[in-house]
């Protein structure tokens, strides 16, 4: 994936800008998701916001509207290429962590219910 500015998030809405692209982005998170997890969630203070988001991701009575930034953010977290490599000690995982923080300020309250689910 292209490097982004984490906090321009309209550009998620965009490339997820139908039912169908946002059921193909899902796609591509539910096959990589599990896999990052497994690899660095003990290392990421953050993992429980990004499974309230999958939660969210996979509920049917969420909009494909709704979902299309939520979509956006876990393909850029699970994406190998960033702005700055998940590989850099320490630092790594900022640019994912400004994306995840911005879309859990989006939605705010409206994920709650997501983190009673784990």
């Amino acid at each position: 994936m292209e490097e982004r500015n984490p906090v321009e998030l309209d550009e998620f809405e965009s490339e997820f800008d139908s039912a169908s692209r946002v059921k193909e982005g899902s796609e591509i998170v539910e096959e990589r998701l599990w896999f990052k997890l497994e690899k660095f969630g003990k290392k990421i203070s953050f993992a429980r916001d990004v499974v309230a988001l999958y939660q969210y991701l996979i509920d049917r009575r969420v909009s494909w509207h709704r979902k299309t930034i939520v979509v956006g953010a876990l393909i850029y977290f699970i994406a190998p290429i960033d702005t700055i490599p998940d590989i850099a000690p320490l630092v790594g995982y900022l640019d994912d962590l400004g994306v995840i923080t911005a879309v859990l300020k989006f939605l705010g309250s409206e994920l709650i219910p997501y983190y009673e689910k784990d």
